[in-house]
């Protein structure tokens, strides 16, 4: 058994230090992404971290995904980091409940010339799965944390044999590891959720899946078969 060390304050999966020299060599696909991002980062919005983006975006131009869907677009932080990556044929279909933050997203992606691509619902995802159709390329899951597992199985169906399912925060600032957070801050409901949904993503005999100690930790799976 491995024994787990118990921490006040967890530290960031990346040390500062180096999360400062990989932002110097990063190179942002749209200059509006610095934007979206002081703009969310003041108001506390749940974007992904800029590392989680640009992963998001190197894997959907890896993948050669000219379909991308999105649950949990905010202000469109992670969607603009995706849609850059498409085609000039391809599209993205991104879902979030909350409608003013869908309208901002709108303004973001017109200012940065990708609304064409993007076409944004607004309103209950578990609802609108049902109501489109696949296949996509590449699916990001960034959604309500207790949702992950009962949209599962729904989003590997929507995905083809070969692609990606990127879900975010699967790490939950360490919180996810029995123990470890001498003081958990997260809600304890959701914490679960994540740790149910891990186990559940490892032992998928549909996915084959890594987790990368990117941002809060993302798992990266590619559905199997042909």
């Amino acid at each position: 058994m491995i024994a787990t060390v118990r921490v006040d304050k967890v530290p960031p999966l990346t040390p500062a230090p180096v999360q400062d020299y990989l932002a110097g060599l990063r190179r942002d696909p749209h200059e509006r992404l610095a934007l979206i991002d002081r703009e969310g980062r003041a108001e506390g919005l749940p974007l992904v971290y800029p590392d989680t983006g640009a992963l998001l975006h190197t894997l959907a131009r890896s993948c050669g995904a000219k379909r991308i869907l999105e649950i949990g677009t905010a202000i469109g932080y992670s969607t603009l980091w995706l849609s850059t990556a498409l085609p000039a044929d391809g599209m993205m279909i991104t879902m979030e409940y909350d409608a003013a933050r869908a309208e901002r997203a709108r303004a973001h992606f017109a200012a940065a010339r990708y609304g064409d691509r993007v076409s944004v619902m607004v309103g209950d995802a578990t609802r609108f799965l049902h109501k489109i159709s696949g296949p996509f390329d590449l699916i990001f899951q960034d959604s309500d944390k207790q949702l992950y597992e009962p949209m599962l199985d729904r989003l590997v169906e929507l995905l083809r044999p070969g692609g990606l399912l990127v879900c975010d925060n699967v790490l939950w600032d360490g919180e996810v590891i029995p123990g470890f957070v001498a003081t958990p801050k997260k809600d304890p409901d959701d914490t679960a959720a994540i740790a149910a949904f891990n186990r559940r993503l490892a032992a998928d005999p549909r996915l084959y899946t890594s987790v990368l100690q990117v941002g809060d930790g993302v798992s990266v799976s590619v559905k199997l078969g042909s």
